[in-house]
C-alpha cells in the first residue's frame, strides 16, 4: 500500500488523515473542523472539500449527510475579480 497524502482541502492543505484524526478526537461538526483545520475557509469557500468532510462525518456518526449541519457560508460565496466591480461602477456613472 502506498503511503500517499490525500488532500481533502487543497486551499488549506488539509489531508484526509488529519480530518479523520480530529473526528476521532471528538470534533464531529463541520463548524468545529472548520475552526480547527481551516477547511472551507480558502479561496474556494468549501466548494472543494465540504462534501468530502461531510461524508467523513456521516460515516463516523452513523447518520446520513442530510442530517448534518453543513456549516455557514460567508460572503463572498464566489470569488470575484476586482475589475468586475469597477466596471459596474464606471457604467453607472457613464
Amino acid at each position: 500500500m502506498v503511503d500517499e497524502k490525500i488532500f481533502v482541502c487543497r486551499c488549506e492543505e488539509v489531508t484526509l488523515e488529519e480530518v479523520r484524526r480530529y473526528i476521532r478526537m471528538g470534533f464531529t461538526t463541520f463548524s468545529e473542523l472548520k475552526r480547527l483545520l481551516r477547511i472551507g475557509m480558502g479561496p474556494c469557500q468549501g466548494r472543494g472539500c465540504r462534501e468530502i468532510v461531510l461524508r467523513e462525518l456521516s460515516k463516523a456518526k452513523g447518520v446520513s449527510i442530510s442530517q448534518l449541519n453543513p456549516g455557514t457560508f460567508r460572503p463572498p460565496s464566489k470569488p470575484l475579480l476586482a475589475g468586475l466591480l469597477s466596471d459596474v461602477e464606471s457604467k453607472k456613472r457613464g
